[in-house]
This record gives structure tokens, C-alpha cells and sequence, in this order.
């Protein structure tokens, strides 16, 4: 009997082992994953407190990156991840509610935005619900078109209340060649085809 369990416990391990995350490359790239969901305006959150059914609702990031609750007041969402947010409402609500638990949970990712203009298939806004670069990007606006000027292309970023422009030439980045500027998208930022 001892036996087998033995030999049973041995081909669980392995079993275990054989089904564990890939190591090397691919969990190095997954480490550099986003850790957290950053807020933006324009974003719906669901707030509430358990055990108080008053303290439930719906809120909309607003543009200035504010949302307002009940015994709150405003409290800056944009820019924070879920748990930031959480914290802070609670440590406001201790004013009132002894140990308060707060749930804060995106409904809507709708302030998650890109935009491709110019000279492709598919211009539009482009909702994103994860890491999106320029080239992805392309691809979801339907490609270039015929007379598209691949090696011109440029990202348009604010930072800071900046606009700043960076270069992508499809060409290289085509070739396997300085993919760096093939560049992960943030929310608000403007590829331009011209």
C-alpha cells in the first residue's frame, strides 16, 4: 500500500511539473506584462460596500480623472489601478463605517482608447482591452492601403499635457529591425498614416 501511494505521488508531481508556466523567454515576456489596470477617463466603475446597499453604484471616470461617491466625495481615479482606488475610498469611509469593505470593479473600458487616421482600410477609434503595439494596431485598422507611406507613419502621444511624435517605419520593423519603435499603445495615443 505504501507503495503505491508513493508511486502515485510521484506521477502527481510529474504530472504537476509537466503542466507548471514555461520558464526562459516566455515568462520573462509574460514579467513584463501590465501588473495592473490603470483607470482612464471615460472608464465605468462599479463601487460598492458590503452590507450597505445604499453604498452601490455605478460611476463614470470624468474627463478631469475624478469620480464622486457617497460619503466620498471626489476622489481621483485616472491614472490609479482598481486596488489604489479601493484603498483610498476606503480609508474615507472609515469616517463612517467601521472596517468598510469596498469592492471597485471596471464595467465599462470604454476611457481605453487608440485611434488609426489616415491611410488605412479601417480608420477609427479602436477600444483596448489589452497591450495593443503599432503593428497590431495596423492590422486592426484593416492594414495600409495602396498608397499608404509606410515608412512615415507616426504615433502621436500625450504626456504630460505634451504632444510628443515618434516615428515607425513599417519597412524595418517588417524586416525584424529595429523593433523597438514598434511600440506598445497607450490609452488616447493617435497612429497616423499619411
Amino acid at each position: 500500500m505504501l507503495a503505491k501511494i508513493k508511486l502515485l505521488t510521484t506521477v502527481l508531481t510529474i504530472i504537476v511539473t509537466s503542466l507548471a508556466l514555461p520558464t526562459g523567454t516566455l515568462a520573462a515576456e509574460d514579467s513584463k506584462a501590465v501588473d495592473h489596470y490603470e483607470i482612464q477617463p471615460g472608464d465605468v466603475l462599479g463601487v460598492s460596500v458590503w452590507k450597505e446597499e445604499d453604498l452601490i453604484q455605478e460611476v463614470i471616470v470624468r474627463p478631469d480623472g475624478q469620480i464622486t461617491f457617497p460619503l466620498v466625495g471626489e476622489a481621483k481615479a485616472a491614472g490609479n489601478s482598481i486596488e489604489i482606488l479601493r484603498l483610498l475610498i476606503s480609508e474615507r469611509l472609515k469616517k463612517y463605517i467601521p472596517d468598510p469593505v469596498v469592492t471597485v470593479s471596471v464595467r465599462q473600458l470604454a476611457g481605453n482608447t487608440i485611434y488609426v487616421i489616415g491611410k488605412v482600410n479601417r480608420p477609427g477609434v479602436f477600444p483596448i482591452v489589452r497591450n495593443v503595439d503599432v503593428m497590431q494596431a495596423l492590422s486592426l485598422a484593416g492594414g495600409t492601403s495602396t498608397y499608404a507611406a509606410l515608412n512615415d507613419i507616426k504615433i502621436l502621444r500625450r504626456e504630460n499635457g505634451k504632444l510628443r511624435a515618434m516615428s515607425f517605419k513599417y519597412a524595418e520593423v517588417e524586416k525584424g529591425k529595429r523593433l523597438e519603435q514598434n511600440v506598445v499603445l497607450q490609452a488616447g495615443d493617435v497612429v497616423v498614416v499619411p
